[in-house]
């Protein structure tokens, strides 16, 4: 009955290319409410209804969502479903403070939060609701429904096209119908997601979804897609200047930063350098927009604001790139990061929207594969970094650090297309763990979605864990003095990092008991649950830093500065400042490098400021370690690094 009478509606559909009737559409549903089946049948049954064939249909379904439900939260650009059926008004920008994006006191930023806009005014959900009759909150709810907006909408691009149509039609004669679904507005980012369609297409898929459906696409190797129908729909061809600093297979173009004097010594928004050949850039920080992809590309031509290297919109994994890397971008709020850094903006918000597109993922991953390969970035979570692990500068700039991209952000995944996967190098008894929960099964209870801190947000899958003082769910968390001065504990707000880890990161064991490890974590031991049968960290070997014989505290820093003999005649010393932590004898963390003592000095629009332009150097040397959810500096001449097995008695203690 069920398949019957969607055919029924994708019949009334293929033969009046207007709208069907919802009283069909109300009868169609009631049935197939009242015989549900699996997910793969809702692919098929929608394949056949709308007239598309159903690999098609299930490759793009996996380039937006890999065909989850996503529990009918919205993406981070306001897509619903495994169809990802767009409703911009779904998220709105809510910002956590600007704050200093440069980072460094030399020359403070003046520069404000923008205020919310506008949702962008393309809608899929709308059309597809006007396709199928469905009401719209079905649509976003429900993933069968979600599933047949998706074929109809597809199905009408073809029609709108005059290409073949028909689940029988042959796959490859939808290249331009998938082009025109991922919503761009070039050629090339159109052309590259029907690619990546029908890479997927051909070389197939197998997974189970965020709610336990197991879906498969065979693969259809013999597909070979018609690209000419690209030519029909009549996109902009942006230019690709030959310097744009992007894969020769990703669509980038040029949208540059402007370098701008502003008058009364005041310049924006980017500092000139000469990376790698002047300093070599040590991390790629990933970063959310905040807004959407317009008003961050408009925001970040504006002299007088803030400037990144890259934006990815998330529809379509487009790439604009906006500094070059041998330039300072002000992205980060740490100088000492901005100066060895690139940073890469993704459309999104990371408290109201709950999930990024593959898309955006697919495209990302491919720019930090080409730009750790080209500047010399190791791929590991010491280097590709969050902006929510990037430490504060001073002990007073420490609260005001940004978290995007916030505990959604799906680091193994993220890791497996970079072609990097987090792996298990050691044992229960090698002294590190590298975090690596499930992320589908791994569902804190966060709250602060709602733009408040104690509202509780959806039930998603996320790649961070929570710390708490004892092997107890019910324990307390953490208290983070730089957070949390007045020695409360942590909270679960989304923005709250005082007490989480994320997947990839690497720590120091500090104990074991039952089903609980715990670790070092900003000078306490921090526990989570970690069961043999379903474990959410992989054993690892590495270096670890502990304090030298009869230093019973080290300081710890957020930025690694030269010593004061290193500063020329003319140039201001920069602060060695310890931040407000406590790296106590006994404790150990992981090492994720030595970098050298390094300040770029740029405060001047002409370079004429004494020193302006070079990098300083000095004697000092600092280890890049692990201390809480943001990587922090030591200086090297107050511990020793050690095999994590070598550091006394058990790698593993019991507490």
């Amino acid at each position: 009955m069920r398949i019957l009478a969607v055919a029924v509606l994708g019949a009334a559909i293929l033969v009046a290319p207007g709208l069907a009737s919802a009283a069909s559409a109300a009868s169609a549903a009631s049935a197939a409410s009242a015989a549900p089946a699996g997910r793969q049948q809702d692919f098929t049954d929608a394949a056949n209804a709308a007239g598309v064939p159903a690999g098609v249909l299930l490759a793009v379904s996996y380039l937006e969502s890999r065909w989850d439900t996503n529990r009918g939260a919205p993406s981070t650009s306001g897509g619903f479903g495994p169809m990802h059926l767009t409703d911009a008004a779904a998220v709105t920008a809510r910002h956590d403070g600007l704050g200093d994006a440069r980072g460094d006191a030399a020359r403070p930023s003046t520069v404000d939060s923008p205020g919310a806009v506008a949702a962008p005014g393309t809608q899929t959900l709308g059309r597809a609701a006007e396709l199928t009759g469905l009401a719209e909150q079905r649509l976003r709810t429900d993933a069968r429904d979600n599933i047949r907006g998706g074929a109809a909408l597809l199905a009408s691009y073809q029609r709108d096209l005059g290409a073949p149509g028909g689940a029988g039609s042959d796959p490859a004669a939808w290249y331009g119908a998938v082009a025109r679904y991922s919503g761009a507005d070039t050629a090339d980012a159109a052309g590259d997601f029907a690619d990546e369609v029908y890479a997927t297409l051909r070389d197939g898929a197998d997974r189970v979804t965020d709610d336990g459906e197991h879906v498969t696409l065979s693969a259809h190797a013999a597909v070979h897609p018609q690209v000419a129908w690209l030519d029909r729909l009549g996109l902009r061809r942006p230019p690709r200047p030959d310097g744009v600093e992007c894969p020769p297979d990703l669509p980038c173009e040029w949208i540059p930063a402007p370098y701008a004097d502003l008058g009364g010594g005041d310049y924006g928004n980017h500092d000139l350098g000469d990376r790698p050949a002047s300093q070599r850039v040590r991390y790629i920080v990933i970063h959310d927009t905040e807004e959407y992809y317009d008003r961050t590309v408009q925001l970040v031509q504006d002299p007088a604001y803030v400037s990144w290297n890259y934006t990815i919109r998330s529809a379509d994994g487009h790439v604009a790139q906006h500094v070059k890397a041998k330039d300072v971008a002000w992205h980060a709020g740490n100088w000492y990061v901005n100066a060895t850094s690139v940073g890469i903006e993704h459309e999104g918000f990371a408290a109201e929207g709950a999930w990024y597109t593959e898309a955006m993922y697919r495209a990302s991953a491919k720019l930090v594969r080409y730009l750790a390969a080209r500047l010399d970035v190791p791929l590991d979570r010491g280097h590709i970094v969050g902006h929510d692990n990037v430490p504060g500068t001073v002990p007073s700039t420490v609260a005001g650090m940004h978290w995007d991209p916030a505990p959604y952000w799906d680091w193994g995944h993220y890791f497996d297309l970079l072609h990097a996967p987090f792996r298990g190098t050691g044992t229960a008894r090698t002294g590190l763990v590298t975090i690596d929960p499930d992320y589908d099964a791994n569902r804190p209870a966060f709250t602060g979605c709602d733009g408040t801190t104690d509202g509780p947000c959806p039930s998603h899958g996320a790649s961070a864990l929570v710390l708490h003082t004892a092997p107890d769910a019910n324990a307390p968390l953490l208290s983070d003095p730089g957070l949390h001065p007045d020695g409360s504990a942590s909270t679960m707000a989304l923005s709250d990092t005082g007490s989480r880890v994320s997947a990839g990161q690497t720590y120091a064991v500090a104990g074991r008991s039952g089903d609980w490890t715990a670790i070092w974590y900003l000078g306490q031991r921090g526990w989570f649950r970690n069961p043999p049968a379903h474990p959410t960290a992989k054993w690892a070997t590495g270096l670890v830093a502990v304090p030298k014989p009869g230093k019973e505290t080290i300081p710890v820093y957020g930025r690694a500065y030269p010593e004061p003999a290193a500063y020329p005649a003319g140039v201001p010393y920069q602060a060695i400042t310890p931040l407000q932590y406590t790296f106590a004898a006994g404790q150990r963390y992981a090492v994720a490098g030595i970098v050298p003592g390094e300040y770029y000095r740029a405060v001047s629009f002409d370079g004429s400021a004494p020193g302006d332009r070079t990098v300083v150097r000095g004697q000092t040397r600092y280890a890049q370690i692990q201390f809480g959810h943001r990587f922090m500096f030591v200086n090297l001449d107050d511990v020793r690094l050690v095999p994590s097995p070598l550091t006394g008695g058990s790698a593993a203690p019991r507490p």
